[in-house]
């Protein structure tokens, strides 16, 4: 069977990462695609994950390219294409310049890889993900922005570092936008099959919360040029792995509703399940009055970026 094709669309630190997830986790073989002017530059990423491969006794292709020609056919496409955030800036300061970004993307991966999973990661991420779908008329399992998975690690490991235990046994869900207005549910939390409120004081879970809203922000602020790129890759690599694998992971992801949650139209983070058809059935959770409204705040968020885009 011939091995399975990752098109990285964007070269800089989340799809160097992302590059080397996949050939260590044997997903299929690489295609990085940069603008002309960093060809040479994702060539040599390209190059030096090729050559840890013996190193890792890991089976990958990695090529680099400028040319969408040889994106044609990928199973899979994660696309990082976009200007990181800075310093000061907000997510939605982005939306004009990644804008333009993703409206090219979204016009040459229509032409080469029209039956491919799409994984969108360029901030701001809710109307970024909206704007490619609507620029493909894709269908909605096949687009998904990945903003959940992180949101729910940083959750996790938040716990964890707060518990003292393995992040192993902490499972969580972060519902909503990717920024300020993400909706963190404590409720849900376990560590271990305990519930997170019979562990820690409300003022500890909060700040965690919180914590977990301004985790991007915090790590911007850190690296004082950019933003995270480990922890977006990894959780991109997921989500490619759930689908590659069919393995019908349940993980939050930025998904397109038409009714559930009693959103119509947008992308906004929940659970779902993704398998070999992509987006397969999004999870409708009971929330409690606080938690709908928290979530009917950050569709608000969500809508006036999207209004924005003019798509």
């Amino acid at each position: 069977m011939a091995r399975r094709k990752i098109a990285l669309i964007g070269g800089g630190q989340i799809g160097g990462i992302a590059a080397l997830l996949i050939a260590q986790k044997e997903l299929g073989d690489v295609v990085i695609l940069d603008i002309p002017e960093k060809e040479n530059f994702v060539k040599g990423k390209a190059l030096d994950i090729q050559e840890m491969t013996p190193i890792d006794d890991s089976d990958c292709n990695l090529t680099a390219t400028s040319s969408y020609d040889d994106v044609a056919g990928a199973d899979v496409t994660i696309i990082t294409a976009g200007v990181p955030r800075k310093p000061g800036m907000s997510r939605e300061d982005l939306l004009e310049v990644n804008l333009k970004i993703i409206s090219d993307v979204a016009a040459n991966l229509k032409r080469v890889a029209p039956d491919a999973f799409h994984i969108v990661l360029t901030n701001p991420l809710d109307s970024m993900v909206y704007a490619f779908k609507k620029l493909t008329g894709f269908p909605k399992q096949k687009v998904v922005g990945m903003a959940g998975v992180l949101d729910t690690a940083r959750f996790r490991a938040f716990v964890a570092m707060e518990l003292g235990v393995s992040v192993e046994d902490v499972a969580a869900v972060v519902l909503g936008g990717h920024g300020p207005t993400m909706v963190p549910l404590p409720r849900l939390c376990t560590v271990g099959g305990i519930p997170l409120t019979e562990l820690l004081p409300k003022e500890r879970i909060d700040a965690i919360v919180q914590r977990t809203r301004d985790a991007g922000t915090e790590i911007v602020k850190l690296l004082g040029n950019g933003s995270a790129y480990f922890s977006p890759a990894a959780s991109a690599v997921l989500m490619a792995e759930a689908y590659l694998k069919d393995k019908k992971r349940v993980v939050p992801c930025a998904a397109y509703l038409e009714g559930e949650y009693g959103i119509h139209g947008y992308y906004i983070g929940v659970p779902v399940i993704i398998g070999a058809g992509g987006v397969e059935k999004v999870l409708e959770v009971q929330l409690t009055d606080e938690e709908r409204a928290m979530l009917m705040n950050s569709l608000e968020a969500v809508k006036k970026a999207v209004a924005e885009t003019k798509l």
